[in-house]
């Protein structure tokens, strides 16, 4: 893998760890020295449409930062800062639930919570290729936490960009995705956690609960004093759905904005890594 992108979170969380810099040449020294690692996979489901994700999934202000800013792509990277200060001056928040089965140690986040899990297709010995990890999640301990809500953010690395510690205990190959949530959060206060992206310390806001769950399902709303407007639900920075009268709204998405859920396979990808 190698960064040609505006955000290069992958390599940044691959090279990061070692002290290389984020750049072409170390990527290509680690491909060519060929050391490995595991890598989980995330299968983000709606009926029988899949989508598999290795990096991270996102609804509300990072979602519609990372998506609307592509306007001002000529920035670079740029264009997640510029555009994520006019989004908190003019903040949205969206309706809506999330469930989730916390890991072990984090079973005090959320509500005590009954989750229906869609019941997928009956798929035949015909099916081609992965279909996902085979787990019973309807057997699983699930919580909930209900809106409104400023951004929740679904993590399988560290780092979503290269200037942004999204999820500092992050593991590549742990079975788990890591969870970050903010509800009510003042203006100033949110201008200042995100100051602290870079570092990873947003996540000991008062603000923020951060946490980690092996299996997420997002019930996504419309947005607070605009119940006509809907959000963007944002995967390894491709839009999976559009809201009514979201951004680009008119473009057909992979999937329809409701109810999806996700579930992790440990290890199931490999990565070149430099150690």
């Amino acid at each position: 893998m190698v960064p040609a992108g505006s955000g290069n979170g992958m390599i940044k969380s691959l090279l990061e760890p070692v002290g290389l810099p984020c750049s072409a040449t170390s990527a290509t020294i680690s491909i060519i020295r060929g050391s490995t690692r595991s890598l989980d996979v995330a299968t983000i489901s709606q009926g029988t449409t899949k989508f598999f994700s290795v990096l991270m999934l996102a609804w509300g202000l990072v979602a519609d930062i990372d998506i609307e800013s592509e306007k001002f792509r000529w920035m670079g990277s740029a264009r997640f800062d510029v555009y994520g200060l006019q989004r908190i001056i003019c903040l949205r928040q969206y309706n809506g639930r999330i469930l989730f089965v916390p890991a072990p140690g984090f079973e005090s986040y959320g509500q005590p919570a009954i989750c229906n899990v869609d019941k997928e297709s009956y798929v035949g010995d015909k099916a081609l290729g992965y279909q996902g990890p085979d787990t019973k999640l309807e057997d699983l301990d699930w919580r909930e936490m209900k809106g409104p809500f400023v951004s929740v953010w679904l993590h399988n690395v560290p780092w979503g960009a290269e200037n942004t510690l999204a999820a500092p205990d992050a593991k590549f190959s742990d079975g788990f995705l890591d969870l970050i949530v903010m509800k009510d959060c003042p203006k100033l206060a949110l201008i200042s956690l995100m100051t602290k992206l870079n570092d990873g310390t947003h996540v000991q806001s008062p603000y923020v609960s951060y946490l980690k769950v092996k299996a997420f399902v997002l019930e996504p709303g419309a947005r607070i004093g605009d119940p006509d407007k809907e959000g963007i639900i944002d995967s390894d920075g491709e839009v999976l759905a559009r809201g009514r009268r979201s951004y680009k709204c008119d473009q057909k998405a992979l999937m329809s904005y409701n109810k999806l859920q996700i579930s992790v396979d440990q290890g199931l990808a490999t990565l070149y890594s430099p150690e």
